[in-house]
């Protein structure tokens, strides 16, 4: 039984893997919440909506289990600090329906963390089945602050002010403090008034009272009408929320490439015939910009997670794997500074590295600009790409090439050995070439590689 660490914080049970397989150990002390949630039907209801993860039970593991689960599979894990705006507002709407429901069947959520959902087809999913215990009447929402903190002071952040604000939450693992968030947001604001209760006044009531019991652990009496009040209001707070996502250099990459039309299609055509001799289950596609080459893979019915660095690229391509119903997860990354593992002892949320490998891992149109730009050699490169994937679609783009041009331009070339030549070098010590090709009329070379055993 190899526990994970992420749910180490749980009394009422832990999560394990067992032949790669991942199970849920339910304890005693969580025995009358859990079986609480069957009985009501709190379970049947959520799970026929898909807003919580299914699961079935199974036999247990040893002796210290009142029971153990095993939920549906899920192909990957993503943390908040790695959505796009969509994601994290869909899964802040997410937390509170199912809040709602809970509170209709004499149930509450205990904790509201973001950590909680995952996305599957551009849908979210709450995965944390102990996440719920018995309603007590006048009791406050345990979870309340926990909800501010993880979802709604990012989200009024990036609306007010910057979409970057969403790359504090790797810093703090339990969501923006809500001082802090009072703090950076405009003035404005304290004139909205769900933005003004739930964080303003709510920042100043915990500085308030932060060396003194406060309501949220002891309490005055809070109807479940007002509870209800509570939720409905912060549901309307949270979809009012917006960003737009604007043009930029990469949010609207494919609209300016050098490509000619017939190059392109030679692409996708070229990207569609390595994927289908490999036959991966899954693909990562690093500096997917808004899932134009991610689709490929997508729609051939393999899970693929398509990263990009610009956050306009990744909700564009969020909203349409959304409408559509693609099996694509869109998810923000710098190649040059990946997630890392962070949390108690590095060990509650995995880097990138942890969570693979891919059986393919693509990198179209991307190397230059970390060989260049970012002045990482060619082959740490190929000797991260070694560790990420079983596999690699990759295209070399030379200097030749106008984009190469143009990052050139503002600067020396001092990249000796960036060359097809080189590129080769760099890469066969890690890899096996297996298709290479030219595409279409361009100066572009795109690869196949096999990473050695």
């Amino acid at each position: 039984m190899n526990k994970l660490n992420a749910s180490f914080r749980d009394p009422a049970g832990f999560i394990f893997i067992e032949n790669n397989q991942v199970f849920r150990q339910i304890n005693p002390v969580g025995a009358e919440e859990y079986d609480l949630m069957m009985d009501t039907g709190l379970y049947i209801s959520l799970t026929k909506k898909n807003y919580l993860i299914a699961h079935e039970e199974v036999e247990n593991r040893n002796d210290t289990a009142y029971k153990t689960i095993k939920p549906d599979h899920l192909p990957f894990i993503s943390y908040p600090y790695e959505w796009s705006f969509g994601q994290l507002k869909d899964a802040a709407l997410l937390t509170l329906y199912i809040q709602k429901a809970a509170l209709k069947k004499e149930m509450s959520l205990k904790d509201a963390s973001a950590y909680n959902v995952q996305f599957i087809k551009g849908k979210p999913l709450f995965i944390d089945t102990l996440s719920f215990e018995t309603y007590e009447e006048g009791k406050p929402w345990v979870a309340y602050k926990q909800f501010c903190q993880h979802f709604l002071a990012p989200l009024a952040l990036a609306s007010y002010r910057d979409i970057r604000v969403f790359q504090l939450l790797k810093s703090n693992i339990d969501g923006i403090p809500l001082d802090l968030a009072s703090t950076l947001l405009p003035r404005k604001t304290r004139l909205k008034f769900s933005i003004a209760t739930h964080i303003h006044w709510h920042a100043k009531t915990q500085q308030k009272y932060a060396d003194k019991q406060t309501n949220e652990k002891s309490g005055k009496g809070v109807s479940k009408m007002a509870m209800m009040g509570l939720i409905d209001n912060l549901i309307s707070a949270v979809k009012n929320l917006n960003w737009k996502p604007n043009g930029t250099e990469w949010g609207e990459y494919y609209t300016f490439t050098n490509y000619t039309d017939s190059s392109f299609d030679e692409k996708k055509n070229l990207v569609g015939e390595f994927i289908d001799i490999v036959n991966p289950k899954s693909v990562w596609d690093l500096g997917a910009n808004d899932g134009t080459f991610s689709s490929i893979a997508a729609l051939k019915g393999i899970h693929t997670v398509a990263f990009d660095i610009d956050p306009i690229a990744v909700e564009k391509n969020y909203r349409r794997v959304r409408q559509d119903g693609i099996d694509m997860l869109p998810l923000q990354l710098d190649l040059t500074n990946p997630s890392n593992a962070i949390g108690w002892a590095h060990e509650e949320r995995d880097s990138l590295e942890q969570r693979g490998k891919a059986d393919v891992v693509m990198a179209l149109a991307i190397i230059h600009h970390i060989a260049i730009s970012n002045n990482v050699p060619l082959p740490k490169i190929a000797e991260y790409l070694a560790r990420l994937g079983e596999n690699v679609i990759i295209e070399f783009v030379p200097k030749e090439d106008s984009q190469v041009k143009i990052l050139l331009s503002t600067r020396e070339d001092i990249f000796v050995d960036y060359d097809l030549e080189g590129f080769e070098k760099a890469f066969t010590p890690y890899f096996d070439i297996v298709e290479k090709k030219t595409v279409g009329d361009s100066v572009r070379t795109l690869y196949l590689l096999k990473t050695k055993k």
